[in-house]
């Protein structure tokens, strides 16, 4: 008979922690626990609203989906409580964007709510990530990570995660290619400033600038100039249309929890609190950072060209404005 290893030194796996928080159940919230399930990005999900009857409304309908996904205990509470524990933490909540409406013009109550909301989402989870989806996303980036005393990297924002996938779709859809081909970041503001980055985009690994079909340059000035316009008027033409953007920022939020949960050290365009690249400081916005089980890490300074780099200081300086603004 074999001998049992009696050591007691010998220390037992520790079982990751996989508790996501969504916090506030309106249709982005919903669209992220949903986006969440339907891809096995958590294995537990706890959902956090003001609104007791809406929050255990969705919980019951996203239970009553188990069979057809991957398995996910779900909970949910009027209660803040209910995301204690959590490894992540996704921030919804907030007054939403109406149809005419920037981003920035949202931003008093927001950020209020961030400042008050965000020392006891971390109180219940410290050792949490924690990300804002709420707009003005970047300026409540912001508030929020001052609010507290996180670890670095702890509080971020989703940034141009979703812009920048809607400047692939874009790019894609004109060459007639899959998405999966094309390589490309928006950066600076999730908003009116944003700045699509030409100089960097390829497609199939062809730079988008030399880019030709049946000998033809797809991607001339006129097209790059066209297809940045419509990523920066995407949300609108959504508000306009069905009263919110959800769906798209569901995924693209479940791909970032992903990258925390997974330890994937994935490049994406989250919004952090700058700390020199590219001579910015003391502003969030969005750069290709490396994000981790240990949320917002590295920044990488990709190469911009002339126009690009003063687009992104416009940037910063419209945001810088906008912290100012509000005794940021």
């Amino acid at each position: 008979m074999p001998s049992r290893n009696l050591d007691k030194n010998v220390s037992m796996p520790v079982e990751q922690n996989t508790k996501v928080a969504i916090v506030g159940m309106g249709s982005v919230g919903t669209a992220i626990a949903y986006a969440c399930l339907i891809r096995g990005s958590a294995g537990a999900l706890a959902l956090y609203d003001v609104n007791s009857t809406k929050v255990r409304a969705e919980v019951l309908d996203l239970k009553h989906g188990s069979q057809f996904v991957p398995h996910c205990r779900i909970s949910g509470s009027d209660d803040i409580a209910v995301t204690a524990g959590s490894a992540v933490v996704i921030v919804t909540a907030g007054a939403k964007q109406k149809p005419g409406q920037s981003r920035l013009e949202l931003a008093a109550a927001n950020v209020a709510m961030a400042q008050t909301l965000t020392p006891q989402l971390l109180a219940h989870s410290p050792e949490a990530v924690v990300i804002f989806v709420t707009n003005p996303v970047d300026v409540v980036t912001f508030a929020a990570t001052r609010s507290v005393d996180a670890a670095p990297g702890h509080v971020f924002g989703s940034g141009t995660v979703l812009d920048s996938s809607r400047f692939r779709y874009l790019i894609a859809q004109q060459a007639d290619l899959a998405v999966g081909n094309v390589h490309g970041l928006i950066v600076g503001e999730h908003g009116d400033s944003e700045i699509s980055l030409w100089s960097s985009v390829s497609v199939g690994g062809v730079p988008a600038t030399e880019f030709r079909r049946d000998g033809v340059l797809v991607f001339d000035e006129q097209n790059r100039r066209r297809i940045s316009t419509d990523v920066v008027n995407a949300a609108y033409e959504i508000i306009a249309g069905k009263g919110a953007t959800n769906l798209a920022i569901g995924l693209s939020s479940a791909r970032i929890i992903e990258a925390v949960l997974g330890d994937q050290h994935r490049v994406l365009p989250v919004s952090t609190v700058q700390q020199g690249a590219h001579g910015i400081s003391g502003v969030a916005l969005s750069l290709p950072t490396v994000v981790s089980a240990h949320g917002a890490g590295q920044v990488l300074e990709v190469p911009l060209s002339e126009s690009e780099s003063q687009g992104l200081q416009a940037s910063a300086t419209t945001l810088r404005a906008a912290q100012e603004s509000l005794g940021l």
